[in-house]
């Protein structure tokens, strides 16, 4: 039953908002770890070490594409359940991986994992709500996932420095353990009997036919991979430019803490404000903002060395602000006509932005290496992309909008 104007109860948004955590746990707590797991494996370079980071997003991406059909065919808790095996056994092989190749194998497959409960989570929540309403939903539910990137980093290095990052990987087991116990417990299924599909190949293809006849829902796709993109040279390179780049190795964690908030408070703020401007105002709005604030770093400091802690942070905090009108607003437009397939739609589209998000975030990343430049310059680009894109399908609707709410 989708609902278009109810109060949001606040333990499925806390649920799904867990579910979908899982994923900022296993990255965002390693970072500060990133050095000492490279020693131990015999790792020096710290750009390679980056694909610790990075490569979990591939299995995320490919995870999506098997786990979405099948939740399709079989409901969405069978599917959590396996999702959270497998990340189960991609852990044990991480902390016992003696090289970087092994342990990538075990990021990817831990993203593979993942991916269950991140897809069914969105696909939960379309089956629940649906439009703007939707769209309020997703950014309380990712206001509320936030929470886990600010204090992320910082648990990773008390747990790092007490136990060895051996024991970052068994916080995470236990996490995911506790909420699967609550999913299972708390968490009705969604999908009904009669809304099942059988699985094979010709769903998938017809699905996939569907979704592609969608240009909205083709176009926030590709866009929101630009911008993840993006996102991730922030994320995989962070640790090399706050430790080694500027020194501050101790203060790493709380300024990651500090920039997470500032993605956590817009999307509050989308959550309030998305009833009244409407998601493709908002997501387009904050769009130009985001193009805008990347070109104006590139142009004030092209040839320059990197500019003091507190301009960088500040540009940082403003850029990701954008971020909070975008993640949530994306999906909910890419997901809004395609309600009658939303765990193969949520599978694609998974699979497609975070696909293409993965080779953005590690060419550009090779660049970062002695100044944090080449970041804004691929923020810049991929946020021009995404812009551009985003305007050839929905500019006509956003001003048919803006028409409707003046008179």
């Amino acid at each position: 039953m989708q609902k278009d104007n109810v109060k949001p109860n606040f333990e499925f948004i806390a649920l799904m908002a867990s579910l979908m955590s899982i994923v900022a746990l296993a990255i965002d707590a390693l970072l500060p770890a990133l050095s000492s797991i490279g020693e131990t494996i015999n790792s020096l370079d710290p750009i390679e070490n980056q694909l610790l980071i990075t490569m979990i997003f591939l299995g995320l991406g490919v995870g999506q594409l098997f786990f979405g059909p099948l939740s399709d065919s079989f409901g969405r808790k069978p599917v959590v359940y396996i999702g959270f095996t497998l990340f189960t056994v991609a852990s044990i092989i991480c902390v016992l991986a003696p090289t970087l190749e092994i342990m990538i194998v075990g990021r990817i497959l831990q993203g593979i994992g993942l991916s269950a409960p991140r897809t069914i989570a969105i696909s939960i929540i379309r089956d629940t709500y649906k439009g703007d309403y939707m769209a309020k939903i997703m950014s309380f539910v990712t206001a509320f996932f936030i929470l886990v990137p600010v204090v992320a980093p910082a648990i990773g290095k008390w747990i790092m420095d007490a136990f060895g990052w051996e024991y970052i990987f068994y916080i995470q087991l236990f996490f995911g353990l506790v909420v699967s116990i609550w999913f299972w417990k708390r968490q009705p299924e969604t999908l009904k009997p009669q809304f099942k599909i059988p699985f094979s190949l010709s769903v998938f293809l017809r699905g996939s036919k569907e979704f592609f006849r969608h240009r909205e829902t083709v176009a926030f796709t590709f866009a929101s991979g630009f911008i993840t993109g993006a996102f991730l040279v922030y994320l995989s390179s962070s640790q090399h430019v706050f430790e080694d780049q500027y020194g501050m190795v101790e203060n790493f964690p709380y300024i990651f803490a500090g920039l997470a908030c500032s993605v956590g408070l817009s999307t509050f703020l989308n959550g309030t404000m998305v009833l009244r401007f409407g998601m493709r105002r908002l997501a387009l709005t904050a769009m130009s903002a985001f193009c805008i604030i990347a070109l104006s770093y590139v142009v004030m400091f092209w040839g320059k060395p990197n500019p003091s802690m507190p301009v960088l942070v500040a540009f940082l905090f403003v850029q990701f602000l954008c971020l909070g009108f975008l993640w949530g607003n994306f999906r909910s437009i890419a997901m809004e006509p395609i309600g009658h397939i939303a765990g193969i739609g949520a599978a694609i589209n998974g699979f497609i932005s975070t696909l293409l998000s993965v080779p953005i975030a590690n060419y550009i990343g090779g660049f970062v290496q002695d100044t944090v430049w080449p970041m804004f310059a691929g923020l810049a680009i991929c946020g021009f992309l995404a812009l551009i894109t985003i305007l050839m399908v929905t500019k006509g609707k956003v001003l048919a909008v803006a028409e409707r709410s003046r008179l």
